[in-house]
């Protein structure tokens, strides 16, 4: 059963910075997103609409981030990343006595945020109904959240674009067989993504990479001569499906 994308509200008032970087891109990654300018227009979104988490600009023309902030934890365990130009340390001080669960600075890495989100969504989210901590699986890679968030062996995560997500998703789903490189671009051509043998070497390439960056761990992503790519079953997670 698919899980619904993680809800998330973005209030920042730079226009071309919400509706043109912010937006789009967490949208890219997966998430569910509504923009707001100003304070107001985020307590207007929230009488209509339900939020996992907020993306909260400490400047605003209305009400300043830090008040929002602890209205907005006054209210409910809604999750909080908080965005600032500044590097002041008193400020990052200041967000996370108002609730905050995250602080970033500007210009902002779109894959340090999605990562920070993924992150404070599964934090956020309860074990399931009889499991406790120690009876959670052992620790290998695996795709979380309908594929957009991948997590490591130590719990590194990293969040995955529509291009990423669908490649690492097609491999999962191949059973410990290798995928042909026809079939990637096909899965890739399917989603509106064009693609050839070449463009696909490079997507695999940078998500290695990016992955290698961001954990700190090689992506068991093997390249299987002749025949495509492969996830050795070892390595990762398969989760078992539901009968009934």
């Amino acid at each position: 059963m698919s899980t619904p994308p993680i809800r998330v509200a973005v209030l920042e008032d730079d226009d071309a910075l919400r509706e043109e970087i912010l937006l789009p891109a967490l949208s890219d990654y997966g998430f569910s997103t509504q923009g707001a300018a100003s304070a107001a227009d985020l307590y207007r979104h929230m009488l209509s609409q339900q939020f996992d988490m907020v993306v909260l600009d400490i400047g605003l023309p209305d009400e300043d981030g830090l008040t929002v902030a602890r209205h907005l934890r006054t209210m409910s365990d809604i999750g909080i990343v908080m965005l600032t130009g500044s590097t002041d340390r008193q400020h990052q001080i200041q967000a996370l006595h108002s609730g905050a669960d995250g602080y970033l600075i500007k210009p902002i890495d779109l894959d340090v945020l999605a990562a920070a989100l993924h992150s404070l969504a599964r934090r956020m989210a309860p074990f399931p109904q009889g499991m406790v901590a120690d009876q959670a699986p052992t620790p290998r890679w695996r795709l979380e959240a309908d594929g957009w968030r991948l997590v490591s062996p130590r719990g590194k995560i990293v969040a995955l674009t529509a291009i990423e997500q669908c490649v690492l998703t097609t491999l999962t789903s191949a059973s410990d067989e290798p995928v042909s490189r026809e079939s990637l671009i096909q899965a890739l051509n399917h989603n509106r993504y064009d693609s050839d043998p070449h463009s696909l070497e490079m997507i695999i390439h940078r998500l290695r990479r990016k992955v290698h960056t961001q954990t700190k761990e090689m992506l068991p992503l093997l390249t299987v001569r002749n025949k495509g790519y492969m996830l050795p079953g070892d390595a990762w997670h398969k989760p078992t499906m539901a009968v009934g």
